[in-house]
Order: structure tokens, then sequence, then C-alpha cells
């Protein structure tokens, strides 16, 4: 059995439960596909009329797939490379690490995990020549990542998002990780509600959005 958090909307709020549900052990996609079915099943327990989107490559619709943060690009980049690009560290330097956006992503986030194990800690992040706070916590990851999802998605892809109504991530670890595109599109799906679209927000503007709408982590 495993245990995995999956993301709605509540009240115009991000909710978030974790759900029991059997893991299939292995890395074929198959395998991963199985656990995602799992707990969707699990999630139709206590709501038989739910409709779970897996947001992952491992996603058995296209949808999902494409919404994976490992398919969608930034400014023709990918955004991995952008948000570990726009890590800044308590190096002295203040800086950026714009050279990693050239790196493929792993390449970008095994340079950034080095720094890490290093003993380095981040400062904030750096976008565009602007400067991000680290708080809210998951606020700048998840304005890249709705960027990305304009630039990578059409309209009438988007628009999809709104069929569904929780959102899982199959890899994301709660214990390990702290951004996860699932609870993303789930704050993209409470937009649509709001906006009938994906606004195109101002970093000020979307801080306080994200402040409204996702409870402090």
């Amino acid at each position: 059995m495993a245990l995995r958090p999956v993301y709605y909307i509540r009240g115009g709020q991000v909710c978030e439960r974790s759900v029991e549900f059997e893991w299939f052990a292995g890395f074929a996609i198959s395998q991963k596909q199985k656990s995602v079915n799992s707990l969707h099943n699990a999630i139709r327990a206590f709501v038989p009329d739910a409709h779970p989107l897996e947001i992952s490559t491992k996603s058995t619709e296209p949808l999902g797939v494409k919404l994976s943060a490992f398919n969608l690009t930034l400014d023709g980049r990918p955004l991995e490379c952008v948000f570990q690009s726009s890590k800044v560290f308590d190096d002295g330097t203040g800086n950026p690490h714009i050279e990693w956006l050239s790196l493929h992503p792993k390449e970008a986030k095994t340079a950034a995990d080095a720094l890490h194990s290093a003993g380095l800690k981040l400062a904030a992040f750096e976008y565009n020549g602007i400067r991000f706070p680290l708080l809210p916590k998951t606020a700048f990851y998840d304005y890249i990542y709705l960027n990305a999802v304009r630039e990578s998605l059409t309209a009438d892809e988007i628009s999809r998002l709104a069929d569904f109504d929780h959102f899982t991530d199959i890899e994301f670890n709660p214990k390990k990780s702290l951004n996860t595109q699932a609870r993303t599109a789930a704050l993209l799906k409470q937009m649509l509600s709001e906006f009938g679209e994906l606004p195109q927000f101002t970093p000020d503007d979307y801080i306080e959005y994200h402040k409204k709408h996702i409870p402090a982590i």
C-alpha cells in the first residue's frame, strides 16, 4: 500500500487529501499506470462521481501527459531548466544560474542538487530579471507552470481541464519534494472557474492570488 495526495477545489481553496491505495512496483509505464488507476479508484471510493486526472507522463489521458512539467516549455525552454536556472543561492553572488538554461532538464536539476548538497541555501528566485521571494513556498513554481501551460497548450486543451475535479501526480512524494504539478493543476481549474481562461498575471498580482487560494504550506 502507498499514500499519495490528491488535490481538489472546495470553497475556492486548493485542498489536499492523502489517499491510501495499492501500489504496483516496477519502473515500467504499465506498472505506473496500474498504480494511477488504483489511486483513482481509491479517490472514487470516497467521491463516487469524481473525475480524477493524473498530471504526469504516466497519465492515461493525453491532457495529463501534455500537462506534465517534462513536456511544458516556457520561453521555448524546458520548464525544469527555467525553474532550476532561476534559483538564487546564498553564495555571495546574488545571481541566478542562467547558464543552466542550455542544459538538459536532468542536467539542470543535477547541477542545482549539487549546490543544495554542498550546503548552500536558496535566497530567492529570479526570472526575466524579476526577483521572487521564497514565500509563499510554491508560488514561484506555480507561476512559471501557469505561464508554461499558457505557452504550450491550446485554448481548447486548457479548457478541458475544467472537465476534471481531482488531480494527482503518482511520482510526487510530499516527504521528499515541495512542488507538484497536481497542486498547480487544481489552482488552474480554480482560475478557469473564475475567469473562463488562464489570466496573464503580473508577478505581484499572482502572488496575492496564490495567497488567497492556496493555504500556507
